[in-house]
């Protein structure tokens, strides 16, 4: 849109090309073309087969995906909740407070999600807030690692918020717990399906920190993919990855739908 010229869109077009095909595109279709694989020795898979789906789609992986779809679906809802609490809590602070709340809540992203998984087993290994071994501990460990995202997210869009709504309610007499609910939250809706989203997509993925904690009976689907590999069965491995990604695309279109409807309202 902001290139107006024939030869500068085709440009532009020729370096999103050059740059996404091969960081993007690329990896993802080697997955999907190692999932309908039986060798894979050259440069081309040869033997093509739907073998990998039948163990992708039976057994545990049932189980290990509706494990991640809890995870990830309470993990985002407590993360939505936290994260825009405090993003509106933020907006009475002064700046100091602001930037101690933006640095409280950014610090887990910013280590590594393995330090986060061992801060969590070791807070929560003992009484009286035992959750070592249940699936109450991964929960927990995905929504602090999401929380930031859902934080920034709902902060960005309140900044960009016409404090002149708020304004004429107040005027007119209406409660701070009326403008919040009617009017504040309703156009931060957009924001928040998005960061809804964002922390779905990124628990869904997330690996490290639930290979510390996760109990036997509360297995997510990314740790089974990391076992099937780690047992040497890569092509099984890339079709239950392709699943992973095919549901959590599907989740995201089905919110960005949602997001799109409340953008037009």
């Amino acid at each position: 849109m902001l290139v107006h010229s024939r030869t500068g869109k085709w440009a532009a077009w020729a370096v999103f090309f050059v740059l996404f095909v091969p960081l993007f595109a690329v990896p993802l279709l080697v997955i999907l073309a190692a999932s309908f694989t039986t060798n894979w020795s050259g440069a081309f898979p040869s033997g093509p087969t739907t073998v990998h789906y039948a163990a992708a789609t039976g057994g545990d992986s049932p189980q290990a995906l509706t494990t991640s779809l809890i995870t990830a679906v309470s993990a985002s809802l407590l993360a939505l909740t936290v994260g825009t609490w405090a993003a509106l809590a933020a907006t009475s602070l002064r700046r100091r407070g602001r930037r101690f709340l933006d640095a409280l809540f950014m610090l887990p992203v910013a280590v590594p999600s393995v330090v986060v998984g061992l801060a969590v087993l070791v807070a929560f290994s003992k009484p009286p807030m035992l959750l070592n071994g249940t699936r109450w501990i991964v929960i927990l460990a995905h929504t602090i690692l999401v929380t930031a995202f859902a934080y920034s997210s709902v902060s960005a869009a309140i900044v960009r918020l016409d404090p002149m709504y708020e304004q004429a309610a107040a005027s007119l007499g209406a409660r701070p717990s009326y403008i919040l609910w009617r009017i504040k939250l309703p156009l931060l809706l957009p924001a928040l399906t998005a960061a809804a989203g964002l922390c779905f997509a990124l628990s869904m993925g997330e690996l490290s920190a639930t290979m510390m904690l996760y109990p036997p009976d509360w297995t997510p689907l990314p740790v089974q993919i990391f076992a099937a590999t780690d047992r040497g069965s890569l092509f099984t491995g890339a079709a239950v990855a392709v699943v992973l990604m095919g549901t959590t695309l599907l989740v995201l279109l089905g919110v960005a739908r949602i997001r799109t409807r409340a953008s037009y309202r």
